[in-house]
């Protein structure tokens, strides 16, 4: 029996691990900016929905209560400006990184089929096309990919790990070419409520999609907007015949999204106080950190979106890691997300106030 696990590469944070015992040793303590995972409390009103629905002994459904569906669809409206969208149109997920490893393989993707994705990019989408068999192909413009064999492309914007926001335009220009090649597009919008420089844009807007969701499917995730990351809440909004087949197959292999969790769901996105809060201290956060990185001789390139300072010192990633555990800070090395990150780390502002004003402190 051959591992699947050998057609997979090495899991990238285990190599942060030496960088992560430096940091560990510093006198006040690490300032984790690796990972970018919520350190913020669940908002009162998702705990209360969450601990309400707790007695749920049955078996939740794959395709979410009817609450769920009716909440997904009024955000998506709401939020994206879709438009005319049912409950076929919308499919609960078990956390998005899920989705965007198995989807090529729920696709019926393997070998001799193609899966592109940006050339700075979340390691997932790569996986995602080993663990079917696909092949991997990067991008800089995916209008310059040859589309024979490429059967599913992903977008990311706001992008991880650059923070990179594609205009309207932009997006509107690669869905004509998707359309007219027959490719299926996927966008990672995960940051979406998360712009700070620009307004992110989705595919889902009829300005993009011509009011059409034929071949288009976006991904939306709760993880940052609302602190859920430990509740593995997201979801997947666009082609009625592309989650309609999603939802068969995630039927049989038993992909529910836990009960308590659907409820907390909709909890989440009926409010936008929380979103507008949380938005708030991530801005304070990212500003305190983009000031102290500048004034200590980073270049912040991109950034304009997403929970991310895309930083260079002008040298190769690893040595700016190792210079910044010296420090007490952890941060993640570009070359996480491809080659062309080299020369970059992500510094995440997710950290509490507290172990951010002590990272700008050491940076003064």
């Amino acid at each position: 029996m051959s591992a699947v696990s050998s057609r997979l590469p090495v899991f990238p944070w285990d190599k942060l691990e030496p960088y992560k015992k430096t940091a560990l040793a510093h006198p006040d303590g690490i300032v984790d900016l690796s990972v970018g995972t919520p350190v913020d409390p669940v908002p009162a009103l998702i705990q209360e929905a969450l601990v309400a629905a707790a007695d749920s002994p049955g078996y939740p459904t794959v395709w979410g209560t009817p609450a769920l569906r009716d909440a997904l669809t009024d955000w998506c409206g709401r939020r994206l400006g879709a438009t005319g969208f049912a409950h076929e149109n919308v499919l609960p997920v078990v956390g998005s990184k899920e989705l965007v490893a198995w989807l090529p393989t729920q696709l019926g993707l393997g070998a001799g089929d193609k899966v592109a994705y940006p050339r700075l990019a979340y390691p997932t989408y790569e996986v995602g096309a080993r663990l079917c068999g696909a092949e991997a192909v990067v991008y800089d413009d995916p209008t310059e990919l040859d589309p024979a064999g490429l059967k599913l492309l992903w977008l990311n914007s706001p992008s991880n790990p650059t923070g990179e926001v594609l205009p309207k335009g932009e997006l509107t220009r690669i869905m004509a070419w998707a359309r007219e090649h027959g490719v299926l597009v996927f966008s990672d919008e995960c940051y979406l409520e998360l712009g700070w420089e620009a307004d992110p844009v989705s595919v889902l807007h009829p300005d993009v999609c011509g009011g059409s969701y034929e071949g288009i499917v976006a991904v939306h995730s709760l993880s940052k907007r609302s602190n859920l990351a430990g509740y593995r809440a997201a979801f997947i909004a666009g082609d009625a015949a592309v989650l309609g087949e999603l939802l068969q197959i995630r039927k049989h292999g038993g992909m529910m999204t836990a009960a308590p969790v659907q409820a907390a769901t909709v909890a989440a996105l009926g409010d936008d106080a929380h979103v507008a809060e949380q938005r708030e201290r991530y801005a304070a956060r990212r500003a305190a950190l983009k000031a102290a990185l500048e004034a200590h001789g980073f270049r912040i390139e991109h950034s304009e979106a997403s929970l991310y300072l895309w930083a260079t010192r002008d040298e190769p990633c690893w040595d700016t890691v190792a210079y910044l555990a010296e420090k007490g800070v952890l941060v993640a090395p570009g070359d996480f997300y491809g080659e062309a990150g080299a020369r970059f780390v992500r510094v995440a502002f997710t950290a509490t106030d507290e172990r951010v004003a002590a990272a700008v402190k050491r940076l003064s």
